[in-house]
């Protein structure tokens, strides 16, 4: 069985093939450009290899209504040329195939729960802190849509007390993307977040935002684990400093062994590492497949 998987990124698309098993047997990545030459790049990937269903896992916002006349669109993205684009109708026009779609971190979520650091847990919720923030949400054994999708990027935040930074978020300004994506990092400081040293300031600074937010989270959703990916989680040394400001800010409120005596278990990398959008894009073509 060769399943399609499109990971949509803002800054990048990857697509591939793998089976049932969530191996990912073949990949191409491009950058992303207009939805027509972008997209137009992946449907020729895609003609030849057989597919009997494709799963995709976009960036957003999303219209995830499938009562609404406008599933499938791209909505309100400030990336250019994207926002409006029926990208499940593109696809369906192309190849006559069950289609699963999501947002990129609900499938990363999805993919965490089926083959990575989630296996096993009916809940979860997968961070992603790179270009943009983003947060998928897996609850008592589904993905959680709602009135659109989970947003948890463009949270408020409570300001560090030695940050002055505007922040970046073209719609809210400081809001969690604004003031701890990769992009803020790099305004703030001058140079790439991957430039800085391990001790410099603002992986104190990240980690307090970071932090909060996963707080918050765990109080409103009580998750059974926190899987935090993306670019900028590529410097291991944040992951200590996050726990701690979790583990500051729930102040032994929350009475779970989780939280209390084994975090570094609770708060963790993907299972899947980088892999873990493209799997999680597999297993939504395989569960539309399932459920055609």
């Amino acid at each position: 069985m060769i399943i399609g998987a499109i990971e949509a990124g803002g800054t990048k698309f990857i697509c591939g093939v793998g089976n049932e098993e969530g191996e990912i047997l073949d990949r191409i990545s491009f950058p992303t450009e207009t939805p027509e030459e972008t997209i137009q790049q992946a449907v020729a990937y895609f003609k030849d290899t057989g597919a009997m269903a494709i799963g995709i896992g976009s960036f957003g916002p999303l219209n995830m209504d499938l009562s609404s006349p406008l599933y499938g669109h791209v909505t309100t993205t400030p990336k250019r040329g994207w926002a409006g684009f029926d990208f499940v109708g593109y696809v369906k026009r192309h190849f006559p195939v069950p289609v699963g779609f999501d947002t990129d971190v609900n499938a990363a979520a999805f993919g965490e729960v089926k083959w990575g650091a989630a296996q096993g847990l009916d809940s979860c919720v997968y961070y992603t802190i790179g270009t943009g923030v983003g947060v998928g949400v897996y609850a008592e054994g589904k993905l959680v849509h709602g009135l659109v999708h989970p947003e948890g990027g463009h949270v408020l935040t409570r300001r560090h007390p030695g940050d002055d930074f505007e922040g970046l978020c073209p719609y809210h300004g400081d809001c969690l993307e604004g003031l701890a994506a990769g992009p803020a990092i790099e305004k703030r400081w001058g140079v790439k977040g991957s430039a800085l040293p391990a001790d410099h300031s603002a992986w104190e600074i990240e980690a307090y935002y970071l932090g909060q937010a996963i707080a918050g989270v765990i109080l409103l959703l009580s998750p059974k684990r926190v899987i935090l990916g993306g670019g900028v989680m590529h410097q291991e040394q944040l992951f200590p400093l996050i726990r701690r400001e979790v583990r500051q800010a729930l102040n032994g409120y929350v009475s779970a062994p989780e939280i209390l005596e084994s975090m570094d278990a609770y708060i963790v990398p993907p299972g899947l590492g980088d892999n873990a959008g493209l799997c999680g894009a597999l297993a939504l073509g395989i569960k539309a497949l399932q459920e055609a």
